[in-house]
């Protein structure tokens, strides 16, 4: 059953007629209240905000009409902007702060094609939407009373799907840096004359899913954090950074040992990656694990390794320097590795069975060895 029920009257604009509209969203809310009169969904009315100078006396009239709901009926929100990307990633965010997943979207039938390329692309598998017919055509005139589900399948041309794209992307853009500015930290050991190298921090991203950083640059289907978003933060630091995000590559995590080589078949999943290819960035993401780099500046060979508590058991950090001895001819003495943010000593704790193994690695790796759940230095157990 629907959590959310979103109603999209985006494209109701110059011809709409303010009495059809509002005799349909008083039915259709009241049939909302009826089906679902034990624990009703939130409701939000999404509709377009033309700039007032451009806004004939009907908008003006429609935009009252349907601003009026809000105050009439209890739980019902309605969010007017500019934009579908940015009508549509407003409700998101407000659907995220209440965890609601199952949303119903009732529409004129023309805009589903469209609908669901715009949250193709700016939610995830987290969310189950259905979707449901309007009354009216994008014209504000009236068809028919509310549909079941249409099942007919709609495509769109790809200049279109080009053009939301454009949309979104334009639109996030536009937003503004969540939680501080970017910051890029560097190792003074790394030669910055051949590498371009940092680790990033926890800000200046526009992710703001209290789990995450602002600054994700991950993507998961089981996350609410949209590939759109990850996207957007990866291109904020390509333009701080000065690099190409079209040739960024970072690691797959399996939390192993596995090394990729690029130029070689790329395996399904890598802790870490070495090249010595120019022109391209590797990385690896960090959090509580260590993500590690290395450079050769002889060779000019680098390298990236995600560093979890398993990884670093298996040793991932030297299967990557293995590798750019045994591909690249590098001298173990010539390669520098800078390990960068982490979680600390004082802040990792494992069972006892695990903390084991980081015992008998180095009894210097463990506090407080004898609790069922010992402090682990994984950094410590990285060098």
């Amino acid at each position: 059953m629907a959590e959310a029920i979103l109603i999209d009257l985006f494209s109701l604009q110059m011809n709409s007629q303010t009495n059809d509209i509002q005799k349909l969203l008083f039915s259709t809310l009241e049939r909302i209240e009826k089906r679902f009169s034990a624990s009703a969904p939130f409701v939000y009315i999404m509709c377009c905000q033309t700039p007032r100078s451009e806004r004939s006396s009907e908008q003006d009239s429609l935009l009252k009409v349907i601003s009026s709901f809000q105050i009439l009926k209890k739980g019902t929100e309605v969010v007017c902007k500019t934009s579908t990307a940015a009508a549509l990633y407003t409700i998101k965010q407000k659907l995220d702060e209440k965890d609601l997943s199952i949303i119903k979207i009732i529409l004129p039938v023309q805009r589903k094609a469209l609908m669901e390329v715009f949250v193709d692309h700016l939610f995830t598998a987290v969310y189950q939407f259905h979707f449901e017919d309007f009354g009216v055509d994008c014209e504000g005139n009236n068809l028919q009373q509310i549909a079941e589900p249409q099942n007919d399948i709609q495509t769109l041309p790809a200049h279109e799907m080009e053009l939301i794209r454009s949309e979104i992307q334009t639109y996030l853009e536009s937003l503004p840096d969540l939680k501080g500015k970017l910051t890029i930290l560097k190792s003074s050991l790394v030669p910055g004359h051949i590498f371009l190298h940092g680790f990033t921090t926890r800000t200046g991203g526009i992710s703001y899913i209290p789990t995450l950083s602002s600054f994700n640059l991950f993507s998961s289907s089981k996350r609410r954090d949209p590939k759109a978003v990850v996207k957007e933060n990866l291109r904020r630091l390509a333009n701080a950074a000065g690099f190409d995000p079209e040739t960024f590559h970072s690691v797959k995590v399996n939390h192993a040992s596995d090394v990729w080589i690029m130029g070689k078949p790329q395996p399904d999943s890598y802790d870490g990656i070495v090249t010595n290819q120019k022109d391209v960035t590797i990385a690896a993401p960090g959090a509580d694990c260590i993500p590690v780099l290395f450079a050769d500046p002889v060779k000019k060979a680098c390298g990236a390794a995600h560093s979890g508590w398993q990884g670093t058991l298996l040793g991932v950090a030297m299967a990557t320097v293995n590798a750019m001895i045994t591909e690249y001819g590098c001298d173990v003495k010539d390669i520098l590795v800078v390990l960068g943010p982490s979680v600390g000593p004082c802040c990792f704790t494992l069972p006892r069975e695990s903390a084991k193994e980081f015992y008998n690695l180095d009894p210097k790796c463990v506090r407080q060895f004898e609790s069922p759940t010992p402090y682990i230095d994984i950094r410590r157990a990285t060098r």
